[in-house]
Order: C-alpha cells, then structure tokens, then sequence
C-alpha cells in the first residue's frame, strides 16, 4: 500500500514515516509532501492508496482536497490528523471518515492504517468519500441566517446559546447577553439545528446549544442551568434521552 503524508509540519511527517515504516507492514512505499497544493500533484502523479492529511494548514486547509478532484474519481483513502477542536472531532466520529488526533500515538496510527487497508481491499472507498463531504460540509458550512424584522442576519452556530419559542417567532439568546427575535418558529431552528452535533431540545420550548450547559440539576424537577446562569426546563420524557445524549457527545 502507499501512503502520502500530507503536513506542513516537517517534525510530524517525520513521526509519521517513522511508525509507518516501522509497524504498519501493509505500507510499501512512503511520500511526503509539506501542503496541499503539491499533496494534490503527488496525488496525481503517484497514486496513493491512502493519504494522511493534515486540515490546519497555513496555505490551504485539509479540508479542500475534494476540490481538486471534482470532476475526477477518487481512488485514495483519506485519513485526517488533527488537532482540530471538540466540535470536528465529533463531525469524524458521527461520519466514516477516520481521523487521528494529534500528538499521534502508535497505535492509533497503526489500528488506522489496518482499518484503511481493509476499505481500499473491499473496494468501499465511495462510501468512505460520502462520509468525507458529510464532514467537510459540517466543518466548513458553521453559520445559519436569522430572519429578523429589520433584514436578516448571519450568526455562526457557536455563538448561538439557545433559542425559545415564542408562537410563531422565535427568540435566539446569543453569547455576550445578545438577543434577536427570529421571524420562524422554533421548528424551523429544530429542524435546521437539531441533527448538528451540539444542538438539542430538553423541552418543547426550547433549543440549546449544549457546549453553553453549565450543570444539570435534578433537585424540584430536573432542569438545566447555562453558563449565562440562566435556568431551562428538562420535559419528563426527555430526561433520559438527555443523559444519553450527554454521554455520546462529551465520552
């Protein structure tokens, strides 16, 4: 199998080689390249089974490979390393997409190898490359707009602490004590927000972003209390799909 590294950080291509010679035997030939721009042209000109690719990189980001290969097929696996926030790293693990989170121990590296060895013998790239918009998509689409009375607005989905209904309006609480009424209902938001990763809705009232959750509270009924020290109701019947959803987002 061959393996481009694509790095701008000479140290961690180096890693990288290093444990690639050393453990993975599927590897047989081993290239480097230091940004995406000659990533692509080695790509091209050596056809690699699978690429480990960096995102944050000062050129261009990782994360604008497929733009190079629009109107071509990808035949490469493509693993991420990464020492990209909280919030990607769940993008990766909701997706096929493998990823490695810097600094890369072995055996991940290792276990990721094996794990891409096995799509490119099964011939499933196409559904790993699905799974790599899916990402690129979550990761680079980060803003919603807000239809307010005096025009619309753009927020990204992070500065967005929680919306609440308010009949056919919908008021959004962004950080810094912000406030704007939205002209859509709160089944607008739900329906654009609750499949992103940090969004949730405790209660038929309410949408929360659960990265501004300060604490749960169970005493007099359980409840949530935010960062801004505001209180939200958890519906009864929410209860333990909240705990569920807790423990798959943030373990």
């Amino acid at each position: 199998m061959k393996v481009l590294i694509i790095d701008d950080e000479k140290k961690a291509r180096k890693v990288l080689e290093i444990i690639l010679q050393e453990k993975c035997s599927e590897v047989t030939e081993i290239y480097e390249a230091s940004d995406l721009d000659v990533g692509v042209k080695m790509i091209k000109e050596k056809q690699p089974d699978l690429v480990l690719l960096d995102i944050k990189m000062p050129k261009k980001s990782g994360l604008h490979i497929l733009d190079a290969f629009e109107n071509s097929q990808i035949n490469f696996q493509i693993i991420f390393t990464t020492a990209y926030n909280e919030f990607a790293i769940e993008a990766f693990k909701m997706s096929a997409v493998d990823y490695l989170l810097k600094p890369i121990h072995p055996l991940q590296l290792i276990k990721a190898v094996a794990k891409a060895a096995q799509v490119i013998r099964n011939k499933n790239i196409d559904n790993e490359l699905n799974g790599l918009k899916k990402v690129i998509k979550d990761l680079t689409i980060n803003t919603v707009a807000l239809e307010i009375p005096r025009g619309i607005i753009f927020a990204e989905y992070d500065d967005i602490e929680y919306i609440k209904a308010e009949g056919m309006y919908s008021k959004v609480y962004l950080k810094e004590g912000r406030t704007e009424m939205v002209c859509k209902p709160l089944k607008y938001f739900v329906k654009q927000l609750e499949n992103k990763l940090f969004f949730y809705r405790p209660h038929r009232s309410y949408l929360v972003n659960l990265k501004y959750i300060k604490e749960m509270n169970k005493k007099n009924g359980s409840h949530l209390i935010m960062k801004s020290n505001v209180t939200l109701p958890i519906a009864n019947d929410k209860k333990k799909e909240f705990v569920e959803v807790i423990q798959s987002r943030f373990q």
